[in-house]
């Protein structure tokens, strides 16, 4: 089960997306709050797996602040930064401090789902720019393109820096640089194209 907290100052927002996450099997909300500044303590003490986190909250408390106070005091924690303001600066902003995962509030309900779900499994989704769609593997290190291999055969970021022998923050990094060099939001996103234009070729076998 997935442990989700919600810090929102819209109300009908914060509504809307506490009851849909609790439609999830294996998702409940379990915080609600409305000031970033008051959620860090709570939020930090490991009550949620995951925070969606709005940029500007109630008595203008910042998330983007929030959030690196939280993984300041406990980095195990997942967050998603959410913003309805196309404002770029946010998108770094967030990435400096260590969010996990940006999304724009436009985004579907089954979208978000899948945010969080890659979030928790160790991937990072961004808004990036526009995507390259002709990829060339020769573009890419004997790592990265193991790295992505594995991602094809649906191995989480833990697994991979297993089987990679690598730290699991080098594997982060590594995919970091895959998206921002590619374009992509999503690693999986990449992995999916990457199969469908046949560059990579996943070994599905059972182990």
């Amino acid at each position: 089960m997935i442990n989700v907290m919600i810090v929102e100052d819209q109300t009908m927002l914060l509504d809307s997306l506490a009851k849909a996450i609790d439609t999830q099997e294996n998702m409940r909300v379990v915080s609600r709050q409305v000031d970033a500044a008051v959620a860090v303590k709570e939020a930090a003490s490991g009550i949620a797996d995951i925070v969606l986190m709005d940029v500007c909250t109630e008595n203008d408390s910042s998330g983007i602040v929030a959030s690196a106070k939280i993984k300041k005091l406990n980095p195990a924690v997942k967050i998603v930064i959410m913003t309805g303001m196309p404002d770029i600066t946010f998108v770094q902003q967030a990435k400096d401090v260590g969010v996990d995962s940006f999304v724009y509030k436009n985004i579907g309900t089954e979208d978000l789902f899948n945010v969080i779900q890659s979030t928790m499994d160790g991937y990072s989704t961004y808004p990036h720019a526009p995507i390259q769609t002709d990829i060339d593997l020769s573009d890419f290190t004997e790592d990265e393109i193991a790295i992505l291999k594995l991602v094809c055969e649906t191995k989480s970021r833990r697994e991979i820096a297993q089987i990679l022998y690598l730290s699991e923050g080098t594997v982060k990094r590594r995919i970091s640089e895959i998206l921002a060099r590619t374009g992509y939001e999503s690693i999986l996103k990449l992995a999916v194209h990457a199969v469908s234009c046949g560059l990579i070729v996943p070994n599905m076998k059972d182990e």
